[in-house]
């Protein structure tokens, strides 16, 4: 087993990140800020999904503005994305906004770098440095030649120094590439130099399948590394599908325990039930279960009585018909037709007698 590394513990409204909690998912929202209504529409769907923390895009004042009305009808943290203008930085701060995601170096003078600071300190709200492969520093990249891991790592320390010259150390930090192999050298730099919490993330990692399949491997080495306090899975994609697919990264490395878990066979010449069709519907009709249930859907008695067995719950088809287990037991014999719906019913006795031990 991995051991995470250990970082500052660090608040973002509500919701700790760093030393040891567990590890945080994020998303950002696509609408436009300043439509309310549609941008709160979209975190509660978020919410739902499982999102720990959201961030919306600060472009302009009406963006920032709309902060304090946002705020009203969301449960999960917000964090401002501000580029450039630190006055969208400090509207943001004072309509209520819990975490700040700023590069000091790129929003002017000392002067208003430390205007901000210092309403930042005063609040108790942290501000993520964030770099990315696709904008650094002009003196950086022309010392580098392209972004490297080590043009990454001195873009986010130039940034981080200025806050501590400042005396803030209230700060997360993230490194990301395209390139996963570059992205995974600068955290392991950065985790090697600083205690911060890192946010980590493959950026502009593509649309649904690729995006999940590069984001699945570049996280994956990380958080089997030991790094990261928090994530974004970057999808061209609807904005709830980078909370599903970070939730099961996690889960798949024990990482995540609020979700049901679903495991399933290939098939192969010895399946002789539709097992992807009914891998398929029990998934989609078991995504609200919110309990780490094990749940196997197996094809044929070569592996499926073992996973069964090491399954609170799980089915091993047969010709036509499938065996119905339960803490390595079988419950029952039942037809091919009736195996989803008889695997319901008994995954829904099973969280009704959770939720009475929990009362």
């Amino acid at each position: 087993m991995f051991v995470r590394a250990e970082t500052r513990r660090i608040q973002i409204g509500d919701v700790f990140i760093g030393n040891n909690e567990p590890i945080k998912i994020q998303s950002m929202t696509n609408t436009k800020t300043e439509n309310v209504d549609a941008t709160v529409a979209q975190i509660l769907k978020l919410e739902q999904a499982g999102c720990d923390i959201v961030r919306v895009a600060i472009p302009n004042i009406e963006a920032a503005r709309a902060i304090s009305e946002i705020k009203k009808s969301i449960h999960i943290p917000l964090v401002a994305d501000i580029h450039f203008d630190y006055k969208l930085a400090l509207e943001s701060i004072a309509r209520g906004i819990d975490k700040i995601r700023l590069n000091p170096g790129n929003i002017g003078d000392d002067k208003r770098v430390k205007e901000v600071v210092l309403a930042c300190k005063a609040r108790n709200i942290p501000i993520r440095i964030g770099v990315n492969g696709g904008s650094l520093e002009k003196h950086i990249l022309e010392k580098y030649g392209h972004p490297t891991p080590e043009a990454l790592v001195e873009s986010a320390m130039y940034h981080v120094n200025i806050l501590e010259n400042l005396g803030f150390y209230n700060i997360i930090i993230s490194l990301k590439s395209s390139d996963i192999q570059t992205t995974v050298k600068a955290y392991k730099l950065m985790a090697e130099i600083k205690n911060y919490p890192l946010h980590l993330g493959i950026t502009e990692a593509g649309t649904l399948e690729t995006g999940t399949i590069k984001s699945s491997v570049g996280l994956g080495i990380m958080l089997n590394m030991g790094i990261g306090d928090t994530l974004r899975v970057s999808l061209t994609s609807d904005v709830v599908d980078e909370v599903r697919v970070a939730k099961k990264i996690l889960q798949s490395l024990d990482l995540y325990d609020k979700n049901i878990q679903i495991v399933s066979c290939p098939t192969c010449g010895r399946t002789s039930i539709d097992l992807i069709a009914i891998a398929k519907e029990v998934e989609q009709k078991t995504t609200h279960i919110k309990y780490p249930f094990k749940i196997a859907v197996m094809g044929c008695a070569v592996n499926g009585p073992g996973e069964a067995r090491e399954a609170d719950l799980g089915i091993a088809g047969g010709n036509g018909v499938g065996l119905i287990f339960k803490k390595g037991k079988i419950i029952r014999k039942v037809k091919e037709e009736e195996l989803v719906e008889a695997i319901l019913s008994e995954l829904n006795d099973m969280v009704v007698e959770h939720e009475k031990k929990s009362i």
